[in-house]
């Protein structure tokens, strides 16, 4: 019976007969005898396989390479050799398939940036098994908090005509021959003409959509991929990311910080516990210190702070800025990393400068701010954003002109402040930011499978 290597590690194994399926990490060979490193990624652990010269092939065994895919067929016996406590004797060793002398993955540290050059086989590497099982026990994670909590996951469209993120960072979707445009009476592209019969966009959000179903849910939460056409290149940036904007009737911003706390603390806690191996691992060789900064902020009480109140405080900091600090105007990196040492836990700057925000956030009394919130981390930054929406048409509509919105493509959106509005409010978090702070790994490529940035779309 196939076992997973996962399995062996639950229970005790121990005088039993297992088979096993994975591939060679690395193989040793001596000359009456082998050790092959093997794994079949059902858990962050190899196990040791060891043959010896009575086996059936061996001398066919031991021409075995790292990347050959195999079925172990052997015992379970208590290892001599120290940092194990059992290993695996073979009785007999299949090869199901070969690899090449070329395999790019061999046992010795590669660099990241040559590991994005085979992103097909990254996922053997010990760094990216790690960081790709927490992505998958983080996405589970948040699906448990907000299935727990009552919030309704909601599948919003890939493809929108809302231009909520402006066109010029919004990915355009046709089916018409590029070398045959149809154009209108000025000489420019006839979108009437094309499938939907309108400029179609590929989405930078499922926001808009979200509120429209929270008025009938009331809690609600999507989590999928989004797109912009940013051409930047820096290590937070890429065209293809994930989201998760939650959207709460009768929610407040208060309200909506409690709940970004509560879910923020109960995704780390779940890697905590769930991936200690590979959150050890990401401790020692990615981050030192890692495991420390998720526990406390576990611990935290996280800061709630005006940003008319943040601003008085970086300005009298005895730092050199590469920036400097000023009233309406947005922080920098430098900013908000100072501001998280400053009360040494995660802060909540709430009420920012209009002229710095979107148009869908509620205008406070004083007219000049409004209700909006990003949440910073020590080490990391900003993690998310959100804010109290505006549920007064009127206003709405007066922010949208000011701000040169084209509402013909969002009436829909603007419209819903007309049957049954209420105060509400939502967040979003970059998923791929999230998983820089949890491993470490600083740059957006590397908690990715296949990621996508300016002159990169491979595989």
């Amino acid at each position: 019976m196939v076992i997973d290597v996962k399995k062996l590690y639950e229970k005790d194994h121990v005088g039993k007969e297992v088979i096993l399926q994975g591939w060679i990490r690395s193989h040793r060979k001596q000359k009456e005898f082998g050790f092959i490193d093997f794994y079949d990624g059902t858990c962050f652990k190899s196990i040791q396989i060891i043959y010896e010269s009575d086996i059936d092939d061996f001398e066919d065994i031991q021409k075995l390479k790292a990347g050959c895919s195999l079925t172990i067929e052997g015992v379970v016996v208590e290892s001599p050799g120290a940092g194990q406590a059992f290993e695996v004797k073979a009785k007999k060793i299949t090869l199901e398939g070969d690899s090449l002398e070329d395999y790019p993955i061999q046992p010795k540290r590669h660099t990241r940036e040559f590991l994005r050059e085979v992103a097909h086989l990254r996922p053997r590497t010990n760094l990216f098994q790690a960081v790709f099982r927490i992505r998958s026990v983080v996405a589970m994670a948040i699906h448990e908090y907000f299935q727990n909590n009552g919030f309704v996951y909601v599948h919003t469209p890939l493809l929108t005509t809302s231009d909520c993120e402006g066109s010029d960072q919004m990915f355009k979707v046709t089916t018409v021959d590029f070398d045959k445009l149809p154009k209108d009476e000025n000489g420019k592209f006839d979108a009437s003409k094309d499938l939907f019969g309108k400029q179609v966009y590929i989405t930078g959000t499922g926001q808009l959509h979200g509120e429209a179903f929270a008025m009938a849910f009331k809690k609600i939460y999507t989590f999928g991929p989004t797109f912009r056409t940013e051409k930047s290149n820096t290590k937070t940036h890429a065209n293809e990311f994930w989201m998760i904007e939650p959207e709460i009737a009768f929610c407040d911003l208060e309200g909506l910080m409690d709940i970004e706390e509560e879910m923020l603390k109960y995704v780390v806690k779940q890697v905590i516990d769930k991936c200690p191996k590979e959150m050890q691992f990401l401790d020692k060789f990615v981050e030192n210190g890692l495991l420390d900064k998720l526990n406390k902020l576990v611990s935290s009480n996280f800061v709630r702070i005006n940003y008319e109140d943040v601003i008085p405080i970086l300005k009298k900091a005895a730092v050199k800025w590469d920036f400097e600090p000023e009233f309406g105007e947005d922080i920098a990196k430098e900013h908000e990393k100072y501001i998280t040492e400053y009360f040494d836990a995660p802060v909540f700057i709430t009420n920012w400068p209009k002229e710095i925000k979107p148009f869908y956030m509620k205008l406070n009394p004083d007219g000049k701010t409004v209700a909006s919130v990003d949440l910073q981390v020590p080490g990391a930054g900003e993690l998310m954003g959100g804010s109290q929406r505006e549920e007064d048409f009127n206003k709405l509509v007066k922010r949208c002109d000011e701000m040169n919105i084209d509402k013909s493509s969002i009436d829909w959106f603007i419209n819903l402040r007309k049957y049954g509005t209420c105060v509400h409010s939502g967040f979003g978090m970059g998923f791929e930011r999230l998983l820089i702070y949890l491993t470490g790994v600083e740059n957006i490529r590397d908690v990715i499978p296949f990621p996508r940035t300016p002159n990169n779309c491979d595989f």
